[in-house]
């Protein structure tokens, strides 16, 4: 569906291609109300992951060897939801976008949560575990949602990470990225990641 972004007077007409967001090491992460029975791990066995996420064996073992890390949220010790943080590239399929992760970046993607526990702040806490034990590793942290998806941007914000701004693609296929967040050094890494171009404000 076709769209329109306007920034200070210059208005490109394109298709949306979603929000984007980060949090660097040091930025806030309070802590969010307790949830009861809740926790966090990464698991790195493939039949493990396979099991709790209901990814084929092979496809976890693939995204392993790629660089990924799979994290499960738990509560009472069962499975409530997964994501992944990839290290090295990752690919963005509604965008047909691979990423190139430089040194000291992480892409959070493939996030879900079971359907019986949703909108009760597990993907919040699962993202924030996440950040928290990623960050002695990692400076920057990305990730993003298709448009028009309240639930993610919902728990994503809630995460406590920065909206950066809304990706655009033209005609041609460029992708613009129009800022959200006045804090020009970091619409640029996040424009960088991307391979895309601001939007002149």
């Amino acid at each position: 569906m076709a769209g329109e972004i306007e920034s200070r007077g210059l208005v490109t007409v394109g298709t949306p291609g979603g929000s984007w967001y980060t949090w660097w090491r040091r930025d806030p992460l309070p802590e969010l109300a307790p949830l009861a029975g809740f926790r966090a791990a990464a698991i790195s066995e493939p039949a493990r992951i396979s099991a709790l996420t209901h990814l084929g064996g092979a496809e976890a073992r693939e995204r392993i060897e790629r660089g990924h890390r799979a994290y499960v949220a738990l509560v009472d010790d069962a499975p409530v939801g997964w994501g992944w943080s990839a290290a090295r590239e990752a690919s963005i399929g509604e965008l047909w976008l691979r990423l190139r992760m430089p040194p000291g970046n992480r892409y959070l993607w493939g996030f879900e949560t079971a359907p019986e526990w949703r909108g009760r702040g597990v993907y919040p806490r699962l993202l924030q575990c996440i950040l928290r034990y990623e960050a002695a590793e990692a400076e920057r942290f990305w990730i993003g949602h298709e448009p028009g998806n309240a639930a993610s941007a919902r728990g994503i914000l809630k995460a406590e990470f920065e909206h950066l701004g809304e990706i655009m693609i033209l005609p041609g296929g460029e992708m613009l990225l129009a800022p959200m967040s006045a804090r020009a050094e970091r619409v640029q890494a996040g424009a960088a990641i991307l391979g895309a171009r601001v939007v002149p404000m």
